[in-house]
């Protein structure tokens, strides 16, 4: 396992990132404890998790995540020293969180506090804000004209971030919290942080969590470029889109259990007609080199200039075996040529 520094931060993390969202809903205590085992035998020290999850987020399944990994943690005191522990706060939109308000300075320090007590920690190593405050172009608002930019107050958003960044600053001196990062952020968003951030001297934005795939590579290059200059860690959310890359959807197909037969927050923005054909061709690509869609769909990520470390998830400890071992797996300059001929007919399929 190959590990890597996290954006200007002084942590080391491997380059695979154990996503722990279906953990609380699809996935039991006895499953999580199964999973970070294998993640850290395999070189894997770097967790992500969030105060919102489980995954789809409800009211009675809200920190269950956070509180399955502190179970752990009471369990197996010593190994705390091992892992790179991030965590998120949740933006606004959910009435059972603060409200479904802001993300504020005052939030945050709160938020903290309850995820500490739920981790079982006295520290969480990258705190993370899960969306911005201002809508943004993320889950499925990608589109021209979903959103209309020239009605938001820059001024006013600006004041939150400056307010958001003197509560992180306060977790920061308190030992709460050792770094700070972004997600489902644009590069104005990113660039507003840095800016803030050295005019006001307060903690700097370290990361940036998104959605990327073969499936939706918006991100790149203008979001990537900004988090390669301005040495921010770019690490990658639902590489296997929402497991549509995994190609168990593929011929309308439903596992029982799965994703995308549970109520979904945002929809099922990707199951488009475009989505399936790219899938498709994407796992024809595959089948010509023997490989899995999903190893296929990993390893392409993997090997995206700009990426730091990629956020996985399984429900299975199969699945889980398979996405570990897809990061040992090099794509040869033939096989990344013929993704890119399906890429180009389907940029953007969802």
């Amino acid at each position: 396992m190959n590990h890597v520094k996290l954006g200007s931060s002084g942590l080391s993390v491997s380059n695979v990132c154990l996503g722990s969202m279906t953990w609380g809903m699809q996935n039991s205590q006895a499953d999580a404890d199964r999973q970070l085992e294998y993640a850290l035998a395999k070189g894997i020290n770097f967790i992500d998790t969030a105060e919102m999850y489980a995954i789809p987020p409800t009211a009675e399944t809200y920190g269950s995540t956070e509180t399955i990994i502190g179970n752990w943690l009471a369990r197996n005191p010593g190994r705390r020293s091992q892992i790179v522990l991030a965590s998120k706060i949740a933006g606004n939109g959910l009435r059972w969180i603060r409200g479904g308000g802001d993300v504020t300075g005052a939030a945050v320090i709160s938020a903290v506090e309850a995820s500490l007590k739920r981790l079982q920690t006295d520290y969480v190593d990258l705190y993370q804000l899960h969306w911005p405050n201002r809508s943004s172009p993320h889950f499925g608002k990608h589109w021209p004209g979903k959103l209309t930019f020239s009605s938001v107050d820059a001024a006013r958003n600006s004041e939150q971030m400056l307010d958001i960044l003197r509560g992180l600053s306060a977790c920061i001196e308190a030992g709460k919290i050792r770094y700070c990062g972004l997600s489902d952020e644009t590069p104005w968003g990113i660039s507003e942080y840095l800016r803030l951030s050295e005019k006001y001297d307060l903690p700097r934005m370290v990361s940036v969590q998104n959605e990327f795939s073969l499936l939706h590579a918006k991100d790149w290059p203008y979001l990537v470029e900004c988090c390669v200059m301005n040495n921010l860690a770019f690490l990658p959310w639902s590489p296997l889109a929402g497991g549509a890359l995994s190609g168990k959807y593929m011929h309308g197909a439903l596992p029982p259990g799965s994703r995308w037969t549970m109520l979904q927050r945002n929809g099922l923005f990707r199951d488009k007609t475009q989505t399936h054909a790219a899938i498709a061709e994407y796992k024809a690509v595959a089948d010509r080199h023997n490989l899995s869609l999903a190893t296929l769909s990993l390893a392409w990520c993997k090997q995206t200039d700009g990426v730091t470390s990629t956020i996985i998830g399984a429900t299975s400890m199969v699945q889980l075996e398979e996405d570990i071992a897809a990061f040992e797996v090099t794509l040869s300059e033939g096989i990344l040529a013929e993704i890119m001929d399906v890429f180009k007919r389907y940029p953007q399929p969802f």
